[in-house]
């Protein structure tokens, strides 16, 4: 009898490692029959909570596009800060020079342009930065140029680690772009040989994501900023890097994987709260900081990598917008709307005031590089400049005014 008892104990540990690896699997597993981890549960109580909080004047989120003949140029294709694929004045771009002449018009208020000598006075000894993936850039680019015209005294150097950035010297106003496409860091990921649960469960290859851990490109960022500009989102949604069977994001937390393996919905969730709670930690309650919303993407007949497309010359009407990005319809372009949920349930209880791109950039299919870019495929997501980010830094300027 007493070995039967102790064949019994030492077969315990075994059958709950089997138990787990069984149900990690069958979770893992279904993720992957899954067509699209992200929900399309629209949480319109969470929305209206952070909107109303972001927004406490207008909401400058529902509005129309006016083409304007009087809007000036604020900046051309001389400022040598933009990239060339994103130069669509001299690369050629048809309707390159009508851009700027569509201006957002709330309709229960105005958003003014920013008016670069006041922006220079008015964040004087301050440091703002841009944290984020290449939108993120975008929308940096568009400020520095738009402050060029103005202030020509200014020192290129990379602070707080930051891919570039620009001191103003008159007024010392710093302004930098941090790169990091999913806030946390992450890296390669392979099977040691020695196995581990990971390699029970049948990974031989993927992308570690430390879910608690902020990339050592912006880590220092919330400690020198003043004012933060914060995105994450399509990466998050990238197959091309991030397959889901050859090369999946394994998720860790404090130092260990994540068990049962979620999917990058739960992982998104996860980093989001981290990421959120490291950057009020080090930054403060009342200091200015933002989470940009998604920016749409407006591929037509087909993803980046299936010819896509983006040739129109006028922005989208509303029924356009509805058919392409509703979450009621399933819009064959509601990856942003889908991103921003999780965001607005990340920041639901936060000190972040949101920067709502998101609904006046959906009508902007005319504003993207589209094959003036200079890319093999067309680029459909990135935008011109100048162009529409300059109006997210009018939106950015009206937020500020607003705290």
């Amino acid at each position: 009898m007493a070995e039967k008892d102790q064949s019994f104990s030492r077969s315990v540990p075994f059958l709950l490692l089997s138990l787990l690896c069984f149900c990690s699997l069958f979770f893992l597993f279904s993720y992957l029959r899954s067509s699209d981890a992200f929900d399309n549960t629209l949480d319109l109580s969470v929305e209206r909570e952070i909107m109303k909080r972001s927004n406490r004047f207008c909401n400058y989120s529902d509005g129309v596009w006016i083409k304007d003949g009087k809007t000036r140029t604020r900046y051309d294709g001389t400022c040598k800060e933009i990239f060339k694929g994103w130069n669509c004045m001299l690369s050629g771009k048809p309707n390159a020079h009508d851009l700027v002449k569509w201006r957002w018009q709330p309709r229960d208020c105005d958003l003014p342009p920013l008016d670069p000598l006041w922006f220079l006075e008015r964040f004087r000894d301050t440091n703002i930065g841009f944290v984020g993936d290449s939108l993120n850039r975008n929308m940096f680019i568009s400020l520095v140029c738009t402050l060029k015209q103005v202030s020509n005294e200014f020192k290129k150097w990379r602070p707080a680690g930051a891919d570039r950035g620009f001191t103003f010297l008159k007024y010392n106003l710093t302004v930098a772009y941090h790169r990091t496409n999913l806030l946390a860091r992450y890296g390669s990921w392979s099977p040691s040989v020695d196995g581990g649960v990971l390699e029970s469960l049948g990974y031989k290859r993927g992308y570690r994501v430390d879910v608690d851990v902020p990339e050592h490109t912006w880590a220092e960022a919330p400690s020198f900023h003043h004012i933060l500009i914060v995105n994450t989102g399509h990466w998050w949604r990238a197959p091309s890097k991030f397959d889901p069977i050859h090369s999946p994001m394994i998720f860790f937390e404090g130092g260990s994987p994540v068990l049962p393996p979620i999917s990058p919905e739960f992982g998104l969730d996860m980093t989001l709260k981290y990421m959120t709670l490291f950057i009020e930690k080090k930054m403060g309650a009342d200091a200015p900081k933002f989470f940009r919303t998604q920016s749409p993407r407006h591929f037509e007949g087909g993803d980046w990598n299936e010819g896509g497309s983006c040739e129109r010359l006028q922005p989208f009407s509303s029924e356009q917008v509805e058919n392409l990005y509703s979450l009621k319809r399933n819009g064959t372009n509601l990856e942003a709307r889908q991103l921003n949920q999780h965001v607005y349930k990340a920041l639901k209880s936060s000190t972040f005031g949101i920067l709502d791109i998101t609904r006046m950039s959906e009508f902007r299919a005319d504003a993207h590089p589209s094959t003036a870019g200079g890319k093999k495929h067309e680029d459909c997501m990135h935008w011109c400049l100048p162009g529409i980010t300059d109006t997210w830094n009018d939106l950015l300027v009206a937020y500020l005014k607003g705290l």
